[in-house]
């Protein structure tokens, strides 16, 4: 080894001996200060050639072997795998804690409370609830089965244990599928139902025990008079707000407003009016009936599927259409004199009330049990929607099976009244001021945002696509008193449902079975409105054309390799710097021509 010896590294850390502060190497003595700058000066220097070196051999070397344009093209690869990768995880990770949200009808994303309230409620209140284990509603615990990936249900006010060899008795969620990128949406869980034959045996022989109110009638008014200044209309009666606030209160024997107030009986020029041989049918007595309507030919008819022959035999299929979609059915040869599409007994209704079709459309969903006075038990779905199980079934998982009298599945994503409000803004669905002043009025009467303080209440706001009814007097009492609301405000009756049922829940012991949105997505399928099936279907028969090109092969693309690309970037350059536009200078040759 050449020069002088730096001595012997027996301390730690290879530091060196120092005695008296010098430093022996090569017959010279060297302060530790001078010796510490020398190594450092010596390190910055190694280091230095190193990192040159590196950058002269590593780029060298591959630029070699692979070429310096491969090797971008490589990092750029690598880069966009890296982002991809991460992106999907994200997106999977979004998917699961929505499709997680969804099994158990929550909302994990929600627009803001108006009044200060929270955002968010958080997770916490599902946990409470479902710790709670509370007997009057419908609550799905998830995540909570011995494997981890298991539902758990609690069971409802009044539902009665279900034995042992009982077929649902141990029936349990199974895991949620795998997320996907192609749907992440709401989707339907599955649902535990009887076969048909036990679902007819578990009917119940005599109607439900109704609290309070038993004798229930309805105004009789053939010249009703407006007399505030609110809405409302002729066919409602125009009810005075003293009167709504006494419909109110629950009494043992009630008279109420409930639509049909003109005529001698509903149906009979009242405003919606039937045909003869149509009220004869409607005053038949059935044990269940399955009802929905389309005005406007707003929708197309949906027939049902997997109805069992029983079914076919003792259920009838109502639906009520308008003239506008009579005479749409009738040229396109879909009606004929026999009233019957498929399964679906069709009803015209005459001299309809409202100008929209959607409040029309209420009257039917509210009011079946005075279109239907000898009916025991309904099932109301809109008319986009599609029933894919048997009537039976369906009554006996969410009314039969759970004690209840009326049935509806809860919003799938928001549970609040106010937020629901804004929603309908955003969306359009009716005008911004009368959202408004129907909520403005419904907070001066003490609705407040749902918060964790209304439980066991887990939703205020319903996905009111689909009714399941028992004729009953508080029944009947609560659609009537809904459908007061929705001819006073707005038709959104997502908006009215929550006052009117917590108004009845204060006076009587009485609830709703608001079973989970995925539940209802199990038995009915939602089709699209018929505007938007016919732009599909232009859209398919004829595509838009492509442009054409002239002067080019359609489908194959020009493209300049190498110095031709290059030297035409230059002729670009050369020519904005000499301020010349070809475009410009073709234009102005054009005009002078």
């Amino acid at each position: 080894m050449t020069g002088g010896s730096l001595g012997p590294r027996t301390w730690n850390n290879g530091s060196l001996p120092n005695i008296n502060g010098v430093i022996a190497g090569g017959g010279k003595l060297l302060h530790s200060k001078n010796l510490v700058n020398v190594r450092k000066n010596s390190t910055k220097v190694l280091s230095v050639s190193g990192v040159r070196e590196k950058e002269r051999s590593l780029p060298s070397v591959w630029c070699r072997c692979l070429g310096c344009r491969n090797v971008s093209m490589l990092l750029l690869i690598a880069f966009a795998l890296l982002v991809f990768v991460l992106g999907s995880f994200v997106v999977n990770k979004e998917s699961i804690s929505l499709n997680v949200d969804q099994q158990i009808g929550t909302l994990s994303m929600v627009l803001p409370y108006v009044n200060g309230a929270p955002s968010n409620p958080g997770a916490s209140w599902i946990e409470k609830k479902d710790k709670q284990k509370d007997e009057n509603y419908f609550v799905a615990n998830i995540l909570k089965g011995g494997d981890g990936n298991e539902f758990q249900i609690v069971g409802s006010k009044g539902e009665s244990v279900l034995p042992s060899n009982h077929p649902c008795a141990k029936f349990t969620f199974p895991p949620p599928p795998p997320p996907t990128l192609r749907r992440i949406g709401p989707r339907p869980c599955p649902v535990c139902y009887l076969p048909v034959d036990q679902a007819m045996a578990s009917m119940p022989s005599s109607p439900s025990a109704s609290p309070v109110l038993h004798d229930l009638t309805y105004v009789h008014d053939e010249n009703p008079i407006k007399s505030e200044p609110h809405r409302g209309s002729e066919f409602g009666g125009y009810p005075s707000l003293k009167q709504r606030n006494d419909s109110f209160d629950i009494k043992e024997s009630m008279t109420v407003h409930c639509g049909f107030v003109k005529g001698s009986k509903p149906g009979q020029q009242t405003g919606f009016d039937f045909d003869e041989s149509d009220l004869t049918e409607l005053q038949q007595f059935h044990d269940i009936i399955v009802a929905s309507a389309i005005f406007g030919n707003y929708d197309v008819i949906q027939q049902p599927r997997n109805i069992s022959e029983e079914a076919k035999k003792n259920i009838p299929f109502y639906m009520f259409i308008d003239e506008e979609t009579e005479a749409y059915l009738r040229n396109k040869s879909i009606l004929d004199s026999g009233k019957r599409v498929g399964l679906w007994r069709i009803v015209v209704v005459h001299n309809v009330p409202y100008s929209d079709a959607r409040r029309n459309g209420k009257v039917p969903k509210l009011l079946l049990h005075r279109i239907f006075p000898n009916v025991r038990y309904s099932i109301w779905i809109d008319g986009k929607l599609q029933l894919v199980v048997d009537p039976y079934q369906i009554l006996e998982k969410f009314l039969w099976r759970q004690n209840a009298n009326f049935a509806i599945s809860r919003h799938y994503r928001r549970f609040d009244v106010f937020v629901e409000a804004e929603a309908n803004k955003a969306a359009g669905k009716y005008d911004n001021s009368s959202i408004d002043e129907q909520v403005d009025f419904y907070k001066i009467e003490g609705l407040t945002p749902y918060s964790e303080a209304k439980l066991p209440i887990t939703s205020d706001v319903p996905e009111g696509c689909v009714l399941i009814k028992e004729h009953i007097p508080i029944t009947n009492l609560f659609t009537c008193l809904w459908f007061n609301e929705v001819d006073r405000f707005t038709s959104r009756d997502q908006l009215s449902f929550a006052i009117v049922r917590d108004k009845i829940m204060a006076k009587v012991d009485w609830n709703i079975n608001m079973f989970l949105d995925c539940e209802r997505r199990n038995f009915v399928i939602q089709a699209y409105h018929r505007d938007l099936l016919e732009t599909f279907a232009a859209v398919t028969r004829h595509p838009p054309a492509l442009p054409s090109i002239r002067g080019r092969t359609p489908g194959k693309r020009v493209t300049r390799r190498g110095r031709d690309r290059r030297s035409g970037s230059r002729r670009r350059r050369k020519n904005a710097a000499a301020g010349y536009n070809p475009r410009v200078e073709k234009t102005v040759a054009d005009v002078k021509i």
